[in-house]
C-alpha cells in the first residue's frame, strides 16, 4: 500500500517536472486554498465571524489571480489580519508562487535545482535556464523598487493632503501600490479611488505603477538593461517583443483615453461634474484601468452602455506578457492585427516592425484569442440564465474576471453562489490559461514528415 502511494507520488511528480507549466497551476491552486483557509478564519473578519467558504475562496482567488472583484468590502469585512493575508495573497500572485519559491531557495541556498529552474522559466518566460538566476533577481529588485517608490508617494499624500496618521497613511499608501503593481485593483475604500478622482496627486502614481506591472517583467528587465548598455556602448536596440509591447500599450492607452473622454465628456455621472483638466485626467485613468487594474475613480455603474463596450474590447486585450496584467495579452492583439494587414494587403505572409512573424506564432496567438472569446460567451451565457441581470452588466463582469481586472459595474455581491463559482473559475482560468495554454503549444510542436493535398474551402 505504502510504496504504491510512493510510486504514485513520484509519477505525479516526475509529470510536474516534464510540464512546467503544470507545477505553475498546481502551485497556484494550494496557495489559493491556503488563502481560503486563512480567509475563512473568524480572526480574519472586522466582528469575528467566520467567513463563508464561497465568499473566502472567491476572495482568495481573486487576490492570488490579481483581479480585484469583491463580494465584500475590502477595507470594512475583513480585519487587520484579513487584509494582512489579502495583500500577501496578492503580492505572492502578481509575482509569481514558483518565482517567489525560486526566489526564496536562491536567497538561501544560493543555486536552484533544475526543477525549480524549470517552472520559474515557464512563469517569468525566460529564454533560457542560464538566465534564470538573473531575472528572479530582477524581477525582486523592480517589484520592491517601484512598490516602495510609489507606496512612498501615496502615503505622503495621504498625510500632507488629508491628514491621515503617519501609521494609517504609510498602510494606505503600501496597500494600494502593492494592489497597483500587481494590477489587483483591490482598494481599502467603498468607492474604489472615487473620493480622489480629482487628486493627481493620487492617482497618476497610482496609474503609473500600473502601467509598469502591466507591461511585463522582460519588458521592464529589457529596458532597465538597455539603459545601461546604452551609457557605456551607445547601442541601445530592443528586442521586437519589447518595442511591441510598449507600442501597443501606448496606442490603446491613447485609445481608451480619448474614447472614454468622447463618450463620457456629457455624463452627469461620471466625467460630467469635473473640469476639462479632470476629465482627461479620469479618461486616461479609466483607460488604464481598463488595462487589468481594477481601481475606478469614476463610477463604473453609470458609464454609457457604449463605454461599457469598449472597456471589454480593452479589458480582453489586456497588459504585457511575464507581467501582472491579464488578458490575452497586447502582443497576441498584435500578432493578430498584423496577420489581417497583411491578408488585406495581399502578401503572403505577415510581418511587423521589420520582422517576419513565424507562422506558429500566428496560430498560437489565434488559438488564445479564440478560446479566450469562446470561454467569455460560454461563461456568459451561463450567468444570463442563473440570474436577472441585463447582458451589459453581465459580459463586462465575465470580461473583467477572466481578464483579470476587476473592474464591476456593482452586480458581484449579486450574484448567486454557483455564479461565483463560475467567477472563480474565470479568474484562475484567465491567470493561468494563456501560461499554461501556450507552454502546452511550444512543447507539442512537432514536424511532420509529409503534407497533405491542399484544398480550399469558400472563406465569406
Amino acid at each position: 500500500m505504502a510504496s504504491a502511494l510512493l510510486t504514485r507520488v513520484r509519477s505525479g511528480t516526475a509529470l510536474l517536472v516534464a510540464h512546467p507549466a503544470r507545477a505553475v497551476v498546481v502551485a497556484f491552486a494550494l496557495v489559493v486554498l491556503g488563502g481560503t483557509a486563512l480567509l475563512a478564519l473568524p480572526v480574519a473578519t472586522e466582528d469575528g465571524s467566520a467567513t463563508g467558504f464561497v465568499t473566502a475562496l472567491f476572495t482568495a482567488t481573486s487576490a492570488v489571480c490579481v483581479t480585484g472583484l469583491a463580494v465584500v468590502d475590502t477595507g470594512t469585512y475583513w480585519s487587520g489580519f484579513g487584509e494582512g493575508v489579502i495583500l500577501a495573497l496578492i503580492q505572492v500572485g502578481g509575482f509569481g508562487i514558483m518565482t517567489m519559491a525560486s526566489l526564496l531557495a536562491l536567497l538561501v541556498s544560493g543555486r536552484l535545482r533544475l526543477r525549480m529552474q524549470l517552472t520559474a522559466q515557464a512563469e517569468t518566460r525566460s529564454l533560457g535556464i542560464g538566465e534564470v538566476r538573473r531575472v528572479l533577481l530582477g524581477v525582486a529588485g523592480t517589484t520592491l523598487a517601484v512598490e516602495l517608490a510609489v507606496g512612498a508617494a501615496l502615503a505622503l499624500r495621504f498625510r500632507l493632503g488629508y491628514g491621515e496618521s503617519p501609521g494609517r497613511a504609510l498602510y494606505l499608501g503600501w496597500f494600494h501600490a502593492v494592489s497597483a503593481f500587481n494590477n489587483a485593483g483591490f482598494g481599502l475604500h467603498p468607492d474604489s479611488l472615487t473620493r480622489y478622482a480629482a487628486d493627481a496627486w493620487v492617482t497618476l502614481p497610482v496609474a503609473v505603477a500600473v502601467i509598469l506591472g502591466g507591461i511585463g517583467f522582460p519588458v521592464l528587465l529589457e529596458l532597465l538593461r538597455h539603459r545601461h548598455r546604452g551609457r557605456t556602448t551607445g547601442r541601445r536596440r530592443l528586442s521586437l517583443h519589447t518595442r511591441l509591447t510598449l507600442i501597443t500599450t501606448a496606442v490603446l492607452l491613447a485609445a481608451g483615453t480619448v474614447l472614454t473622454c468622447a463618450l463620457e465628456w456629457s455624463n452627469p455621472g461620471t466625467l460630467g461634474p469635473h473640469s476639462v483638466f479632470g476629465k482627461v485626467l479620469n479618461g486616461f485613468f479609466h483607460s488604464v484601468m481598463s488595462r487589468t487594474a481594477g481601481f475606478n475613480a469614476v463610477d463604473v455603474g453609470a458609464l454609457h452602455a457604449s463605454t461599457l463596450l469598449m472597456t471589454c474590447v480593452l479589458m480582453f486585450i489586456g497588459g504585457g506578457s511575464a507581467g501582472t496584467a491579464g488578458g490575452i495579452k497586447v502582443t497576441t492583439f498584435a500578432v493578430l492585427a498584423a496577420a489581417m494587414l497583411a491578408e488585406v494587403r495581399g502578401e503572403p505572409t505577415s510581418s511587423v516592425l521589420g520582422r517576419r512573424l513565424a507562422p506558429h506564432v500566428l496560430r498560437q496567438a489565434l488559438t488564445v484569442a479564440l478560446l479566450g472569446i469562446g470561454l467569455v460567451m460560454a461563461a456568459t451565457l451561463v450567468l444570463l440564465t442563473i440570474t436577472r441581470e441585463p447582458l451589459d452588466a453581465v459580459l463586462f463582469e465575465v470580461v473583467s474576471a477572466f481578464a483579470t481586472v476587476g473592474l464591476s459595474t456593482g452586480i458581484t455581491a449579486d450574484i448567486p453562489a454557483a455564479g461565483q463559482l463560475l467567477l472563480v473559475g474565470l479568474m484562475f482560468v484567465g491567470r493561468l490559461g494563456p501560461i499554461t495554454l501556450v507552454s502546452a503549444l511550444a512543447l507539442r510542436e512537432r514536424t511532420r514528415r509529409y503534407e497533405l493535398p491542399e484544398e480550399r474551402p469558400v472563406i465569406g
